[in-house]
């Protein structure tokens, strides 16, 4: 590694070292009982501004909700967050995405993301992977804004839905192909 690759390699660490220390510890503890954590949260929030993400969660067999994932990069790029999986409304499982990245892009950005897992298949690939790629394994449809409006149960046949909102920072773009997820003990 060149001491140029090195040095944007620190920085890019750095600095998502800094954003993430600055969420609230408690964001990760189990909600006290009358709480809800950031993960039903982020999912509330994505209720109330898209209605059709509202139905297909009532035919899911699972929500994996990352209420905060951060993004930085120069050249070379990181992603990192941390989420939970529910099952029923009830939080089942804990789970990390993570992803390196190359190629022209700059800056610092956060962002949600919501997978909803519509069939026993998938989610039992999602339980039994040693790490969940995405990209690879049950067909993920990302929703974006125009596919929400006529996106219902009848027509939502896929194996799993995704949806990225709440962008805030200085990235143009969010992509999550080769994001790797991974369960993680809490």
């Amino acid at each position: 590694m060149s001491k140029r690759t090195g040095f944007v390699v620190s920085v890019v660490g750095l600095a998502m070292v800094i954003i993430a220390s600055t969420r609230p510890i408690a964001a990760w503890a189990a909600a006290p009982e009358g709480f809800e954590s950031d993960a039903q949260g982020a999912l509330k929030a994505l209720y109330n501004s898209t209605p059709a993400a509202a139905t297909l969660g009532e035919a899911a067999k699972g929500i994996l909700v990352f209420p905060n994932i951060i993004k930085a990069g120069f050249i070379w790029g990181a992603q990192y967050g941390e989420g939970e999986l529910l099952k029923g409304g009830n939080i089942t499982a804990y789970y990390n995405i993570a992803a390196v990245s190359f190629g022209l892009q700059a800056g610092v950005q956060g962002f949600a993301y919501v997978m909803f897992f519509m069939t026993d298949k998938a989610l039992s690939y999602l339980d039994n992977s040693a790490g969940f790629e995405l990209g690879v394994g049950p067909t993920i449809v990302v929703v974006d804004a125009g596919m929400a409006k006529t996106l219902t149960t009848t027509t939502g046949r896929d194996d799993v839905y995704a949806f990225i909102f709440g962008q805030k920072g200085l990235m143009a773009g969010v992509g999550l192909q080769g994001s790797k997820i991974t369960r993680i003990g809490r």
